[in-house]
């Protein structure tokens, strides 16, 4: 066993050499083979359509009882059962389909057959043959493998002549393995959801169960046995009425289906772009299907099937059914309900209501691109159409209470408003007040202070002293009376006084309420 060990190593060292290019004459020299050997072997490999993949992967063991099956000569009762695997492999995909019944239909046909145990071990011993690293049938409609290519495809911009890498994503259905892949901007959440959404419907339907790896956008934090699911990833998969089941950390048998798939899309996707140039994702793309289609009706290797018959016939009509909606991807946010009942989302500067019985409450915003949901201890307490009015108010009055009124007439939107009918220096000015302020109901006397200077000094003066405090950098009532009680708003140059301006530890920045 030791020198058929040491003959399998160069047999896999062989192999190798000639999936690079090297001449047969150049294996012969380096492995101490005679030629007549090394082409021996290589048609064996040829013969049986390996991969280098396929190889690698085999033990020695694996790969010496391999040549030894293809050598010896087969029993005409072994002839007769081997003709039934590729039928048996795809009924064994069928929920409920189990060997003994296999066998069971196989001794009723050939009471003179094989028993049980030996029908086992030879079925077996025809799947290494054909398919020496996948050792699992997985059933219809079960399960869907994700994965990412450790290559990557590229775009070139049209004008600049910049390259652009882009991620590709892998996904296979486990019994059928039909294949979906797509070229995408990153491997980050909202790219690898849209991807998974994009291959459900092109499958037209969803299986049991997403088997992902552990990378961040599914796996927050990976364990042997509670993985910590991404929300946003979970979130997902209930739309869509389907489980996350993450992948094992350092066991790459749990998704040996979709590595497999990968190294097949090298050949079949990957080789025949090599040399084509595209300017844009949606042209690689549609540059990939017909690749994608081609490599799905391929028949498997020893088998007279391909992955788009194995799922029309046997998985397409499994998978749960599509929901009516796409998803909406969401987003989350933290906050605290403020004395109005109102609740701030910082993505649009706009406020919702909420039950006012929650004042004072830390709760969870929930948002995506046309709905607001507001949680407090795992509870929805409010609900809201998505409004990306900046400085406005959503608010349902069944949330307020009845003496409650005079805040939810106070908003920066009405300041600012107010203010653009004196002059665009005193808008101005009023979004520097707002902006100044943790949050803007900080600021709400100073603006009803500054403008109601109008009502004493006319429109037109109090916008010059809000354009004279602008120049000075101090965004305060104070500063504004003062301009106008000295009468500097009708001196054209600015005046040159030491102007004490306080610092403030929460300053937003200008463009914060524009």
């Amino acid at each position: 066993m030791a020198n058929n060990q040491i003959e399998m190593r160069k047999v896999k060292k062989l192999f190798k050499l000639y999936t690079e290019g090297v001449s047969r004459r150049q294996i012969s020299t380096q492995l101490g083979i005679s030629r007549n050997t090394v082409s021996k072997y290589i048609s064996f490999f040829q013969r049986y359509k390996l991969t280098h993949y396929e190889v690698s992967a085999m033990t020695l063991e694996e790969l010496h009882r391999l040549f030894k099956s293809g050598h010896k000569k087969k029993s005409s009762q072994l002839i007769t059962l081997e003709q039934y695997f590729p039928y048996f492999d795809k009924e064994l995909r069928k929920t409920g389909v189990t060997k003994q019944l296999l066998w069971e239909e196989y001794i009723s046909k050939h009471p003179e057959g094989f028993k049980l145990s030996q029908f086992r071990y030879w079925y077996r011993e025809w799947c290494k043959e054909v398919s020496p690293v996948m050792n699992f049938t997985h059933k219809a409609g079960d399960k869907l493998f994700i994965d990412f290519t450790g290559k990557k495809l590229t775009i070139v911009d049209e004008h600049t002549g910049e390259i652009q890498d882009l991620e590709v994503f892998v996904c296979v259905l486990g019994s059928s393995q039909f294949t979906y892949v797509e070229a995408c901007d990153s491997q980050k959440k909202e790219d690898f959801i849209r991807c998974i959404e994009n291959s459900l419907w092109y499958y037209g339907g969803v299986p049991s169960g997403l088997v992902t790896d552990n990378l961040r956008a599914a796996v927050t934090k990976s364990s042997r046995f509670e993985p910590l699911v991404n929300e946003t990833f979970a979130d997902f998969a209930e739309h869509y009425e389907t489980a996350v089941l993450p992948t094992r950390a350092y066991k790459p048998r749990d998704k040996a289906i979709v590595e497999n798939a990968v190294r097949i899309i090298y050949t079949r996707v990957f080789a025949p772009l090599r040399n084509q140039t595209f300017h844009s994702k949606a042209a690689l793309n549609k540059a990939i299907l017909p690749l994608l289609d081609g490599h799905n009706k391929m028949s498997f290797r020893g088998r007279d099937y391909s992955r788009h018959s194995l799922f029309e016939d046997l998985e397409k009509h499994t998978l749960k059914p599509l929901p009516i909606k796409k998803y909406e991807l969401k987003q989350y946010a933290k906050g605290t309900v403020h004395k109005n009942s109102h609740i701030y989302l910082n993505k649009d500067k706009h406020y919702y209501s909420v039950p006012y019985k929650h004042i004072g409450n830390k709760i969870k915003i929930i948002y995506s691109d046309s709905l607001i949901e507001i949680y407090h201890k795992q509870v929805r307490i409010a609900v809201h159409s998505r409004n990306k009015r900046k400085y406005g108010y959503t608010t349902k009055k069944e949330h307020m209470p009845s003496h409650h009124q005079f805040v939810s007439e106070w908003s920066p939107e009405k300041f600012i408003t107010w203010a653009s009918n004196i002059g665009e220096d005193c808008e101005a000015f009023i979004i520097k007040i707002l902006d100044k302020k943790q949050h803007p109901e900080q600021s709400y006397k100073s603006c009803l202070g500054v403008l109601h200077l109008a009502k004493k000094v006319t429109n037109a003066r109090l916008n010059k002293a809000c354009k004279r405090a602008l120049d000075y950098g101090a965004y305060n009532y104070n500063m504004v009376q003062r301009i106008l009680d000295k009468g500097w708003d009708a001196i054209e140059e600015p005046v040159q006084e030491d102007i004490e301006i306080p610092y403030h530890a929460n300053i937003r920045g200008g463009n914060y309420y524009k």
